[in-house]
């Protein structure tokens, strides 16, 4: 959310990766359409992706079909699919020859998903930064649980920042990763330089989960407003609408992402931040992964022979 513009989804499509514009970060359509372009531009024309989330609150969910139509009309034909019921999604997404991949928090919701027409299947683990959902099992844990039970492909997320890792989830079964916060300090995210800079001096412990008591919490940097949430907390505040302006995405885009002051706003951020070690370009830190996987799975292949 307001990071995944179309700058740093080029940047991940160009270096060989998948990534996906989020249109909730957008005040209108003309806006929308005018980031879809820039992306295709940027991208020569390579596919790119568009995040649909569906919101727990119907009216935020307006617009969702007219983000798809847009989308597809722009000629994109990748979507990435949240919240329930995605089958309503699906449908206009396969009449025009798309693919959607649904992301969800539990294996019971990835199979049913599969069951449903989603071509593949995104899990993610209590280590997400964002949205993880009220599961908290890892990801991994749910990846060995799911593979059995899906027969379309599966990709992992969850507090994945290195090569190792990659490498992991490939030995497990998964077909990809699904990654956000190693990004989070890359040149092409447009959040203020004082900003990255202090993501790349943290530890993955700099991680923590906000607004537990809501049912939807929230993994995010641990800084004054998670403390200032967990005061009203303590005084049995628990619905998302109390806590005002303190519960917003907007509050950290016109402040950490903005003006670089990171201890104002509810800051999605994984563990992964712990692998964020240097300002450098996607295609610096995909080089990197990509490295250090292929070594791993090199020496895995040689722990099989033997």
């Amino acid at each position: 959310m307001w990071l995944s513009d179309a700058k740093y989804v080029a940047a991940v499509v160009n270096a060989g990766g998948m990534a996906f514009i989020t249109p909730r970060s957008y005040d209108n359509l003309s806006a929308f359409r005018a980031a879809l372009r820039l992306c295709f531009e940027l991208t020569e024309g390579k596919p790119f992706g568009v995040n649909i989330t569906q919101s727990r609150r119907p009216e935020a969910n307006q617009l969702v079909p007219h983000w798809i139509d847009l989308a597809l009309h722009e000629g994109v034909r990748a979507f990435e699919t949240v919240g329930p019921s995605p089958e309503r999604l699906f449908e206009p997404i396969h009449a025009a020859g798309g693919i959607a991949l649904h992301k969800a928090a539990f294996v019971d919701h990835a199979v049913r998903a599969q069951e449903r027409g989603a071509d593949a299947v995104a899990l993610v683990g209590m280590e997400a930064g964002g949205h993880p959902g009220t599961n908290e099992l890892p990801s991994f844990v749910l990846g060995a649980l799911a593979l059995p039970r899906l027969t379309v492909p599966l990709v992992l997320g969850g507090g994945i920042g290195s090569g190792r890792q990659i490498a992991a989830a490939l030995a497990l079964g998964a077909e990809g990763v699904l990654m956000g916060t190693r990004f989070l300090v890359c040149d092409e995210i447009w959040a203020h330089a004082a900003y990255k800079q202090h993501l790349a001096q943290v530890p993955a412990e700099a991680s923590t989960l906000a607004l537990r008591s809501t049912g939807n919490p929230w993994r995010v940097l641990d800084n004054a407003t998670v403390r200032k949430t967990r005061e009203l907390e303590a005084q049995g505040v628990n619905r998302y609408p109390d806590f005002g302006v303190l519960a917003t995405g907007r509050l950290g885009r016109d402040h950490a992402y903005a003006k670089g002051d990171w201890e104002t706003g509810l800051l999605s951020m994984g563990p992964a931040i712990g692998f964020a070690s240097a300002i450098e370009s996607v295609d610096t830190v995909i080089r990197q992964l990509m490295t250090e996987a292929a070594h791993c799975v090199e020496r895995l292949g040689k722990v099989a022979v033997q």
